[in-house]
């Protein structure tokens, strides 16, 4: 191989693997123990998007979704009502995202009771980490 087919061999593998989301296995371990909790073999990215960017109530008027805090673009940081940055919830730009299961626990409480005036469903945390991990 020469130099030109090798330069253009790495770059199609950089382009490849860009954005794609690693797998930890403590962010597995915490999504398969929502799916033991919801009773369900799988979660669905595309709930979680749409649970992720939908308006609900319940919660705070402010914070109707999660996206007033998080941006539409899970890729993008995002800013506390009080201007702290919150990084990317996007797995493939803030890899060590979702893999501290007490941390975990904290923001799903914290964020649900905000967005839903409740605890938020095993069903939907799977669908909604499901999601973010995808990214």
């Amino acid at each position: 191989m020469n130099q030109k087919t090798t330069a253009i061999t790495v770059l199609a593998l950089g382009i490849a693997t860009f954005g794609i989301a690693k797998a930890d296995p403590t962010r597995d371990a915490i999504i398969a123990g929502f799916a033991v909790e919801a009773g369900v073999p799988s979660f669905s990215a595309e709930d979680g998007k749409a649970f992720f960017q939908g308006n609900h109530s319940g919660g705070k008027p402010e914070t109707p979704s999660c996206t007033p805090c998080h941006t539409n673009s899970p890729h993008a940081a995002g800013k506390t009502r009080v201007g702290k940055v919150i990084e990317p919830m996007a797995v493939s730009v803030t890899p060590a995202r979702f893999t501290n299961p007490e941390t975990v626990a904290k923001w799903f409480r914290r964020n649900c009771s905000s967005v839903l005036g409740r605890e938020c469903s095993a069903l939907e945390k799977g669908n909604i980490l499901t999601y973010l991990s995808s990214l």
